[in-house]
């Protein structure tokens, strides 16, 4: 069971640079943890490319699918107390912006706050780099382009 960012998300719901090595991740194992917001993150990144002409309505489809049946699998952290606890101290520890640091406080929670030897599917350099400094291991080892 891997921790994934929406950065890693997103190549599987369209075709990047990345597709390749997160769909092979995700083969892998299929056991996928993500944070409550990263279905609201993965629309975002999906509107973005229909507003930017680079997805067409097909293309959008057939993404939004792919994300249903994947947000149907995975394990989703849910907003709580102590989850923004672990926000909070990110946010003052690392140079991240919110939905990142939350991204973060959500795979420091599923972990009980105990990273070393989790995974942390992340393709967002800053966000790897708070990750690996958590005692995360960020995968892949070199950052994918796209």
């Amino acid at each position: 069971m891997r921790f994934w960012d929406a950065s890693a998300i997103v190549p599987l719901l369209v075709e990047e640079a990345s597709s390749p090595a997160c769909s092979a991740l995700v083969r892998e194992d299929a056991r996928v943890v993500v944070w409550w917001g990263t279905i609201v993150e993965c629309t975002s990144a999906l509107m973005r490319r229909v507003r930017d002409g680079v997805l067409d309505r097909q293309g959008e489809r057939l993404s939004e699918r792919i994300l249903s049946e994947l947000k149907e699998v995975w394990v989703e952290i849910l907003p709580r107390e102590d989850l923004r606890s672990f926000t909070l101290r990110i946010l003052r520890t690392h140079p991240l912006r919110a939905s990142d640091s939350l991204q973060l406080g959500a795979a420091l929670w599923w972990c009980g706050g105990l990273p070393e030897g989790r995974e942390f599917i992340c393709l967002d350099r800053r966000l790897r780099e708070a990750a690996s400094a958590e005692g995360f291991t960020v995968v892949p080892e070199e950052p994918l382009p796209g």
